[in-house]
């Protein structure tokens, strides 16, 4: 099924948002930060080897010491389980760095090292009006994966788009074109039989930088440098990592993967989870920043996995991109505008959780942006997920669930996307003290099946159309203005489905409070839990909602009121209540502990009302 298209508006930018949270009350969800990459002065770790690297380290240096630094290829080569690799500041065009040892890589006290993947092109020539080209023998052409729809998508998604080289003209990401006579000043054109890169803005005086590396840090499981893996994870700390070809930081597992391959396939078919995510584990991000990753911020693989503090920005297919791993953490992470090259038919997602990852927690982040992407996206057999306290803004959909079974949804704020939260085609999620503006909770189920299936054994991962049950909505606040016309509800069956008696999806809708100006038209709930033919019943008043479904809502309300009236400040993202709003039914004490309320939920949805 494709995302549900976002056609909201997106009033609050990045920068104000992040300020008014900060005046956020202590006990509310979010927490207010800080959020993403945090300054620090480092220490030096204690460690067997430290080994001191810079940008014009000389690589026959020992780098033992921080007045003979060496060069960060040579430290690696050199770098055994334990050992700290420090950065001086400064731009390191470096890539291709493979190790497989657990290695702490962070900056010189307060210094700021950047990797980066391109190189500065400065040989240029005219090549028609208005046009400029330079030989460049580093490239990185790829081809979309065998299930993309060319037919279906080429026309938005020209196929030069999924070719992996990036131009940038002082620092302005450029768009690829198909031609020389597609070009203009914001885009570039790669000949790559001559190997030859054309650009359509004049190059003098200005700093122009391609692509020169698929990758930076790569932990491999394979032998390498001499030494066979010790199946623990790096600790990458106040780096910079960007302008990487295909992704900026890989974790690999059993295999390893081309830029043609599909790189989520380990592993294959519903598997044990103690067969999996233990080649390499205990990896940990902080305070790092990803951004322009022609791909991917990374590709992340392996039990017990810690992404914090770090700001992943600006990629095109995902941002944070875990894969067949248990027991992770994502907090305080800002992920934003991922999906830049707008690719149709590629089931974008900022981050995104797939293939039998069981109990991923994601608390207390920032998704922000992202009007061609997902936002969370948990998918093909996880379980025991846990979203709780976070912020989503202008995604097509904010939090996904798709294929899985069992997610605590908490304490999150989800503003004007295409869908809030969508729960499809899975089983046991729990959706307690959420709030809603401008943007709907869906819970969906559909026929799809292995047997057919364009994605094989995807679907057998996940709970069967019997089994796609089980759902809690309670105590959540979903409000809408005069111009948002969607339903606030969505309960959707496909009609291959809903004449069939496989009972509601939901097994507790209750205690929700729906609010929407006075005289609004709008319809208030959509869908049908009861198996009607269609299943496409729509309420509009709160009163024919509980009429239809009289085992829902019985403590629930709708408000005739504005978004100006519910909360503290929503033109600049506050979303605390101006007044109390009492929760009518009870959230579970195990859901209170996930997002820090003590006693029982005083109000409904994200925030409570007073201390």
């Amino acid at each position: 099924m494709r995302p549900f298209q976002n056609t909201s508006r997106l009033n609050c930018s990045s920068l104000l948002l992040g300020s008014a949270l900060l005046f956020a009350a202590a006990n509310a969800q979010p927490s207010g930060g800080p959020y993403g990459p945090v300054d620090q002065v480092y220490r030096i770790p204690k460690a067997p080897h430290v080994y001191y690297v810079a940008p014009d380290g000389d690589a026959q240096a020992a780098g033992t010491s921080l007045a003979a630094p060496t060069t960060i290829e040579t430290a690696i080569g050199k770098a055994v389980t334990g050992d700290a690799v420090i950065l001086r500041g400064g731009t390191y065009r470096t890539g291709g760095l493979v190790f497989n040892q657990k290695i702490t890589f962070q900056p010189y006290a307060g210094e700021r090292p950047v990797l980066k993947g391109t190189e500065i092109a400065a040989n240029w020539e005219p090549a028609g009006a208005g046009v400029w080209k330079t030989t460049w023998t580093k490239l990185f052409p790829a081809s979309p994966l065998p299930w993309w729809n060319r037919a279906q998508n080429e026309a938005s998604t020209p196929i030069h788009r999924f070719n992996n080289d990036m131009v940038f003209i002082d620092g302005e990401f450029l768009k690829s074109a198909g031609s020389v006579a597609e070009l203009d000043a914001h885009s570039y054109y790669i000949d790559y039989q001559n190997h030859e890169v054309y650009i359509g803005a004049d190059p003098a005086n200005r700093l122009v930088e391609i692509t020169a590396h698929d990758g930076a840090l790569i932990r491999t499981t394979l032998p390498v440098n001499g030494k066979v893996s010790d199946r623990k994870g790096p600790v990458i700390r106040g780096l910079t990592i960007t302008q990487y070809a295909r992704r900026c930081i890989e974790i690999e597992g059993k295999k390893q993967f081309g830029p043609d391959d599909e790189p989520t396939n380990e592993p294959v078919g519903p598997s044990d989870p103690s067969t999996f995510g233990k080649e390499v584990t205990g990896t940990t991000l902080e305070n790092d920043t990803i951004s322009y990753c022609s791909r991917v911020g990374g590709w992340f693989r392996g039990d017990h996995l810690t992404i914090r503090n770090s700001l992943v920005s600006d990629t095109s297919t995902e941002g944070i991109y875990v894969i067949g791993s248990s027991d992770v953490l994502l907090e305080r992470n800002i992920v934003r505008r991922n999906n830049i090259e707008q690719l149709a038919g590629y089931y974008p997602g900022a981050v995104k959780i797939f293939n039998q990852s069981y109990r991923v927690t994601i608390r207390d982040n920032l998704i922000l942006d992202n009007p061609n992407s997902n936002g969370v996206w948990y998918d093909v057999g996880d379980r025991d997920g846990v979203f709780v306290n976070n912020y989503v803004e202008g995604a097509l959909v904010g939090f996904f669930f798709e294929i899985s079974k069992g997610v605590t949804v908490a304490g999150n704020v989800f503003v004007r996307n295409g869908r809030g939260s969508w729960i499809l085609n899975s089983s046991g999620a729990r959706l307690y003290n959420n709030t809603y503006v401008d943007n709907p909770a869906a819970f969906s189920r559909n026929e799809r099946v292995p047997t057919g299936d364009l994605f094989d054994w995807h679907s057998a991962t996940g709970p069967g159309i019997d089994q796609r049950v089980g759902h809690v909505f309670v105590n959540n606040l979903l409000v809408a203005d005069q111009s948002y016309l969607n339903p606030l509800l969505m309960l959707e069956q496909t009609p291959a489905v809903c004449p069939k008696p496989y009972g509601p999806q939901a097994e507790k809708i209750d205690g929700n409070v729906y609010v929407r100006p006075a005289g609004s038209k709008a319809p208030l709930v959509a869908g049908d839990e009861k198996s009607a033919p269609d299943c496409k019943a729509g309420y509009g008043t709160f009163a024919d909602f509980r009429k239809a479904e009289p085992k829902y809502e019985a403590h629930g309300r709708h408000l005739d009121r504005t978004v100006r009236s519910v909360f503290k400040g929503p033109d600049i993202g506050r979303y605390e209540l101006r007044q109390p709003i009492p929760a009518a039914s009870v959230t579970p004490a195990d859901v209170l502990k996930l997002f820090g309320w003590k006693g029982k939920a005083r109000s409904v949805g994200a925030y409570p009302f007073g201390k």
